[in-house]
């Protein structure tokens, strides 16, 4: 690929820019889209619906185009952090932490990996321009919007290096407010027997899965399969988070389709485990989906860092405890017909942020704010199970050494690139559109 200097280089040739997205989105998912090219099909239809649902789906090109890109604020050291991998406004929501705390954070962490800490940022602040366009907000309010995060950012990092202890920060029910409180309120609500009742039933006093759209049962040897690899991903559980035994007994299990934008193609199961009592209410829905290949890992090249992971589900769980305090107890990995899986609860506590819920400027900016503070959480933590060694040094005191007291400028650069890439995001969509529409991505009629 032709490096370049400049964000608006990118588009300028716009049958090479058309070009360069199909190869980039073939590169990713050839392999997935050859497995199941229905799945895809319906991926890159809800992509094509409007240019927020492309860029979320094509994390891919967008880290194409930043690796090209030159990053003042990278350096030795903050070019290989924890990032989130796919930070958009969409990927923050509530979640129980293993305290018990309901917290508002960042989710999400298929496309975890080690990078610039500047790429999780940029992808969020081009959301943001996106977010505003679609809400009819001013260019000059969008700038604002991430200049506000931005701003947040870098704040919550310094206080995290001059002495704020990291792991105790939380955004929760006592702290929190407007749209943030709203949604904390909501997770509050959510009870674990609704979530069992909406895809299990009772039947002869044992509790199993219901049959379903998506729902699959599987046969015997697959069955076998399953259960050997939930056995492995029992070791996988760091003993400060191990339960009383009871807890890890399988009382049923199928096999699940039917996922978003971003795990399309990817082979999944639910398995239904005895919760920490045989009552029936606590009963616990775990996921074992298989590892997709994480966006940014395609243009980090450091082999220390490739090697260190085992397989995808091995990679996922390694780097959500490494970016969260008080990850999901029940978070492992393990492997099913050489494949890497993550394990994980389905939680009934989680809840995302509702955007429609916030339209004007005076909702939004507070919102940021704490958005901000949430990702500059997630940059400066690791969580007590986490034993990764790839970064051995304090992230919030490396990311101070480049900011320094430049906070306006550093705003300045990421309003900047929010606003030059969400226009070219918008373009890309309808690139996008016309390649699919007109059979130009191969495996897949439009």
């Amino acid at each position: 690929m032709l490096r370049v200097k400049e964000l608006g280089d990118l588009g300028r040739d716009s049958d090479a820019r058309r070009e360069q997205i199909v190869s980039v989105l073939v590169d990713a998912f050839e392999e997935l889209i050859e497995a199941d090219p229905r799945a895809f099909r319906r991926k890159f239809r809800k992509m094509a619906a409007d240019p927020f649902a492309f860029y979320r789906g094509s994390a891919c090109v967008f880290y194409a185009d930043v690796a090209e890109l030159e990053d003042r604020w990278a350096d030795e050291r903050t070019s290989r952090v924890w990032i989130q991998g796919d930070l958009h406004a969409e990927n923050y929501g509530t979640y129980m932490d293993s305290a018990g705390i309901l917290v508002f954070d960042v989710n999400d962490f298929d496309e975890a990996y080690l990078g610039h800490f500047t790429w999780d940022l940029q992808r969020m602040a081009a959301s943001l321009a996106l977010l505003g366009f679609a809400k009819a907000l001013s260019d000059d309010t969008i700038r604002e919007m991430i200049a506000t995060y931005a701003g947040a950012y870098v704040e919550q990092v310094r206080a995290f290096h001059t002495g704020d202890r990291d792991h105790d920060f939380r955004l929760r029910l006592d702290n929190t407010e407007g749209a943030l409180h709203t949604v904390l309120l909501e997770a509050r609500l959510a009870t674990r027997i609704r979530m069992l009742e909406a895809v299990t039933g009772v039947e002869g006093g044992e509790r199993g899965f219901v049959d379903g759209p998506g729902v699959r049962r599987l046969e015997a040897d697959e069955e076998q399969e399953v259960r050997d690899a939930y056995a492995a991903y029992l070791d996988t559980i760091p003993e400060v988070k191990r339960q009383l035994s009871v807890s890890y007994e399988i009382k049923d299990l199928v096999g699940r389709t039917g996922f978003g934008i971003g795990s399309a193609g990817l082979p999944a199961y639910n398995l239904l485990i005895e919760g920490r009592t045989q009552a029936l209410e606590n009963d616990v829905v775990l996921s074992m989906k298989q590892g997709n290949v994480a966006a940014a890992s395609r243009v980090v090249r450091d082999p220390a860092i490739r090697d260190y992971f085992d397989h995808q589900g091995h990679r996922t769980a390694v780097s959500q405890r490494a970016l969260q305090a008080h990850a999901d107890p029940w978070l492992g990995w393990c492997e099913l017909r050489g494949k890497g899986q993550l394990v994980k609860e389905l939680s009934p506590y989680e809840a995302d942020l509702d955007w429609d819920a916030v339209s004007e400027p005076e909702e939004i900016l507070p919102l940021l704010r704490s958005l901000g503070q949430a990702t500059a959480k997630v940059h400066c933590v690791s969580d007590a199970g986490s034993d990764q060694a790839l970064v051995d040094f304090q992230t919030e005191a490396a990311i101070m050494e480049v900011v320094g007291d430049q906070d306006a400028a550093f705003a300045e650069d990421l309003a900047e690139f929010g606003a030059g890439y969400g226009q070219l995001a918008r373009d890309d969509h309808r690139r996008f559109v016309d390649a699919f529409r007109n059979g130009a991505i191969p495996g897949l009629d439009g």
